[in-house]
């Protein structure tokens, strides 16, 4: 199976239907009047559905065992069809599509078997996916322009030449499958007045989006929360708590973090640790929701507010 453990646990839900289609309207009637020899149809077929939804990943290979938070099915009695339809939702890594679909391909198939001793024309059809909503497609904001945005590592190491950067590349790399360019990427040695002096700087060539790697432990010279704690405007702790709370799933060593995250002007400044996998996690937690952020700041900015 697909490997989701790197996804942030979102609201999803999916709608699904299905279309069951008879040969003699005698047949919809039989349904209505509980005429059917087989007993209610339309109930049964409700429960097959449940059933359907919760045992859909012991039937499709690469569908992951999720909670099923929530599963609905309805049908619209037609002259010569019956539509179902089935809504699912849960609070999960990964969306239940498959699960939508495959409980109306059962209750459809529940109606045909219960229809068929009565109806030989009885034929099922239009077995879609209606509707989706969930997941970090869902928040990806547009811009009137291109968000601006720069990276700056602090390390000793780096600034020195004795160490590769790997936490800058990656999370230069992830802003560009986000759409968003680096403009500028500096590194910098943990030092608060070269932080500090660069950070002030691109703030006020009106970047809009600032990330820092490195200098968020607890050695001796890990002093970037306190370089760039006295340039914050206004500081976003759930920034950091989401992204701590994220980390800490995967790895204790995450509840040691002390970065911080906030407003310079309208400029978002978020401090990410400066190991690679580190700096991973924090964006798989933030990005693409934290870019909304600066969608309001550009709101704000076209309003004059």
């Amino acid at each position: 199976m697909i490997d989701i453990t790197h996804k942030p646990t979102t609201l999803r839900e999916a709608i699904a239907s299905a279309i069951v289609t008879v040969s003699d309207p005698a047949t919809i009637l039989a349904v209505k009047e509980g005429r059917v020899p087989k007993g209610n149809v339309l109930e049964s077929a409700r429960v097959a559905a449940l059933f359907g939804v919760k045992k859909t990943y012991e039937l499709i290979p690469d569908c992951h065992p999720l909670p099923i938070e929530h599963a609905e099915c309805t049908f619209q009695v037609r002259d010569m069809e019956i539509e179902v339809r089935m809504r699912v939702r849960t609070i999960y890594r990964t969306g239940v599509e498959v699960e939508a679909m495959h409980g109306a391909s059962v209750a459809a198939l529940t109606i045909y078997d219960m229809l068929k001793p009565i109806d030989k024309g009885v034929t099922i059809g239009s077995i879609r996916l209606v509707e989706k909503k969930g997941g970090k497609s869902d928040w990806k904001d547009r811009f009137g322009t291109p968000v601006k945005a720069a990276v700056l590592v602090i390390s000793d190491g780096v600034a020195a030449g004795k160490k590769e950067d790997r936490g800058g590349v990656e999370v230069v790399e992830r802003l560009g499958k986000l759409g968003v360019a680096c403009s500028g990427t500096t590194v910098v040695p943990d030092e608060p007045e070269q932080i500090t002096a660069q950070v002030k700087a691109w703030a006020g060539e009106g970047y809009d989006l600032i990330l820092t790697t490195g200098g968020t432990g607890l050695s001796p010279r890990d002093i970037t929360p306190e370089a760039i704690a006295p340039l914050l405007d206004r500081e976003v702790p759930g920034i950091m708590e989401a992204a701590r709370a994220y980390g800490q799933a995967r790895m204790p060593l995450a509840m040691m973090s002390r970065g911080i995250a906030g407003m310079i002007g309208r400029t978002l400044v978020i401090t990410l640790p400066g190991s690679t996998r580190g700096a991973q996690e924090t964006m798989d937690a933030l990005f693409p929701f934290v870019l909304h952020v600066v969608k309001v700041q550009e709101m704000a900015f076209r309003h004059g507010q």
